[in-house]
């Protein structure tokens, strides 16, 4: 007995210009409410299966009332679905893919998705670029780097794509945007000299702890969200556990950024006796303002016990680097300049991605040895010979 299905009441098999086959599907989804003229809705599948499938929901759909017509789907709608169904999603990822859907949806997110047209990229591309797209605010967008474009492209093929699988959209317009060249970011470093003249300013600034744990390679986020009860001064380690990152403007806790970022480091003694003058300058601050001061439980605070805006450290970090006289650079390079200065020490690779916490570093585990506690015992003698000479202060 044969099980090739039949094609549905209103379908065809059609050959697109490329030589491929689809099923081409037909169907009456009623009148329109205004003009009384019969609507259809045409959508193309792969297969007789996909195309049965879809026959049967939309007739269910138009008998009981409950039908969207493609045409009606906007940009936007299209958008926030896709969002939505992203439910393995960390927030910050989903709060990437957002940010960079805003251009495209602040031009064509209230046009039908149907009528989205490589044209139209191709100019939001130029302007992008460009740097003369207007925000919604009225004033006009810093021009956007390849990279980011490309991201924006990229997260809107998803889009597009999704809706291509589910028969609701012909084709992806946004695969046939040519994307713009960009060369990888260059990150700027310093050298143990830097180091030194920036440590050797900030001695005494009460938020000496922070820039030394950023300097030791970890994350914005993982240095404002360090507690307490994850630092042990016994056993001088400390264990990263919680992230303090900004999504759509607000501060929000989440895991590290994967799970080798979940990692815990042995303390240089430079960083032990930071943490203990943190913790005394805290005391004191506590008992000065005594029922107002706030017990956060971080590492990082402000003179009431507040958790430092990820933001602020940023800025601050700005300002002490001018007083230092140092070459500008941006607080997450702290991190790149930790393992710049502990590769050119000579630790090995596998070491050092250890130490950072990587969530992908295949080849240099491939290259090197998987790294060993000793190992990260080693890295934190070196670190600790890079600030020496740097005077810790107390309260």
């Amino acid at each position: 007995m044969s099980t090739r299905r039949t094609l549905p009441p209103g379908a065809r098999w059609i050959t697109l210009p490329n030589g491929e086959r689809r099923v081409e599907l037909v169907l009456d989804i009623g009148t329109h409410p205004g003009t009384g003229a019969r609507r259809q809705t045409r959508r193309r599948f792969r297969t007789v299966a996909e195309a049965c499938d879809a026959h049967a929901s939309t007739h269910s759909a138009v008998k009981s009332g409950s039908h969207v017509p493609t045409a009606a789907l906007t940009l936007d709608d299209a958008a926030d679905s896709w969002l939505a169904g992203k439910r393995n999603l960390k927030a910050t990822t989903r709060g990437g893919y957002a940010h960079a859907l805003e251009p495209v949806r602040a031009a064509y997110g209230a046009q039908s998705v149907q009528r989205l047209t490589k044209v139209q990229l191709d100019s939001l591309v130029t302007e992008l670029m460009a740097g003369t797209l207007p925000r919604s605010d009225g004033r006009t967008r810093r021009p956007w780097t390849g990279r980011t474009v490309a991201l924006m492209l990229h997260v809107l093929g998803q889009v597009l794509d999704d809706l291509v699988k589910q028969g609701r959209l012909a084709r992806n317009v946004a695969a046939l945007v040519e994307r713009p060249r960009h060369r990888p970011p260059q990150h700027q470093t310093w050298t143990s000299d830097e180091v030194r003249a920036f440590l050797d300013t900030a001695k005494n600034d009460r938020l000496h702890v922070a820039w030394l744990l950023a300097l030791y390679g970890l994350r914005r986020g993982e240095v404002a969200g360090l507690r307490w009860e994850h630092v042990d001064l016994d056993a001088a380690t400390l264990s990263v556990v919680i992230t303090r990152t900004v999504v759509d403007g607000l501060v929000i806790e989440t895991d590290p950024k994967s799970e080798a970022g979940r990692r815990v480091l042995p303390l240089s003694g430079t960083l032990v006796a930071a943490f203990k003058d943190a913790r005394r300058r805290q005391a004191t601050e506590r008992l000065a303002l005594g029922a107002a001061y706030i017990e956060s439980g971080f590492v990082v605070v402000d003179e009431a016990g507040r958790a430092l805006h990820p933001q602020t450290l940023s800025a601050k970090f700005e300002v002490l680097i001018a007083a230092a006289g140092v070459q500008r650079i941006r607080l997450h390079d702290a991190r790149h300049t930790a393992a710049t200065l502990m590769h050119l020490a000579g630790e090995p690779v596998a070491v050092i991605a250890a130490w950072l916490g990587h969530g992908s570093a295949a080849f240099t585990m491939r290259t090197y040895a998987h790294s060993q506690a000793g190992a990260l015992n080693t890295a934190a003698g070196t670190l600790d010979q890079v600030f020496g000479g740097n005077l810790v202060t107390s309260v």
